[in-house]
């Protein structure tokens, strides 16, 4: 007997949580769910209930839904993801508006996102400040070409740099940089099973207390900013105080960490003012 949209849901809402299946059948069929509740009853082809049953089980083993989708809404953006990339997160979509916050928005103003995975916060910044000029840097081959993708997908201009954080930038300079890098202390009992499975660890891990990258960039960080500029980074819950230390032995004067819409500390900024001595 063959399958129907009403069938493959029914299924698929005893085993999964909230609408999870409805997103996937609307992955494999193409409808969006209006469609799929008019023609509830009609019989679908084999190779649908295949694939959907596929994605649904390899959700069921622990695949997180953007992996299956390909896909992940930020901010006003649609981001294509997979397994190359972390995927992006609503705490992410806070640190870019607390970065937007930052600078003049109808300024010429030089950004940087570091780190940048899928693309995430450079092309939100790219969508989102059109008078700045955007550069984000990635030391995965396999992330910046996905960022790439997605920037030429999405039509938003992006300087996409390859290299360990400051490496590819040699002297150039920003009013604005901005980083969510791996901050997971390497023995972190609080790791999702989930993510620590399916996500790229280098994305991820940093060291054994979760400050290895962090550290990096604050220490380097100087060098690439323009007096006054703010350093705005995304950190673990617990580690606001220790990433306050880090910016201030750096150099970084009104250092602050804001919390995020989960009453978290999450974000960890400074601003640095360059001495005549500096140049």
């Amino acid at each position: 007997m063959s399958e129907t949209a009403t069938s493959l849901l029914r299924e698929a809402r005893t085993q999964l949580p909230g609408r999870e299946g409805d997103w996937l059948l609307m992955h494999v069929t193409g409808a969006d769910r209006a469609r799929l509740q008019h023609d509830g009853d009609r019989a679908l082809p084999a190779a649908v209930t295949a694939r959907f049953r596929a994605l649904m089980q390899r959700r069921l083993d622990g695949t997180p839904l953007a992996y299956l989708l390909g896909s992940q809404p930020f901010r006003t953006l649609e981001l294509m993801v997979d397994e190359r990339v972390l995927i992006p997160r609503p705490e992410t979509e806070e640190l870019v508006a607390r970065a937007l916050t930052r600078q003049p928005a109808d300024a010429p103003i030089r950004a940087l996102d570091l780190g940048t995975g899928s693309g995430a916060i450079a092309l939100a910044m790219a969508a989102e400040r059109p008078h700045w000029m955007i550069s984000a840097v990635e030391a995965s081959r396999n992330a910046l070409a996905m960022a790439q993708a997605n920037g030429e997908r999405l039509q938003l201009r992006v300087h996409w740099r390859a290299g360990d954080w400051f490496a590819p930038l040699a002297a150039q300079t920003f009013e604005l940089i901005v980083s969510n890098p791996p901050y997971v202390a390497e023995q972190d009992p609080d790791l999702d099973a989930e993510v620590a499975t399916h996500e790229p660890p280098a994305a991820l891990l940093a060291g054994a207390d979760g400050l290895d990258a962090i550290r990096i960039i604050a220490a380097d960080a100087p060098r690439h900013l323009r007096s006054g500029g703010w350093l705005v980074l995304e950190h673990g819950y617990r580690q606001g105080g220790a990433v306050r230390e880090v910016l201030r032995e750096a150099g970084f004067n009104d250092v602050q960490t804001t919390r995020d819409s989960q009453r978290q500390e999450r974000f960890t900024e400074g601003r640095y003012e360059r001495k005549s001595a500096d140049g």
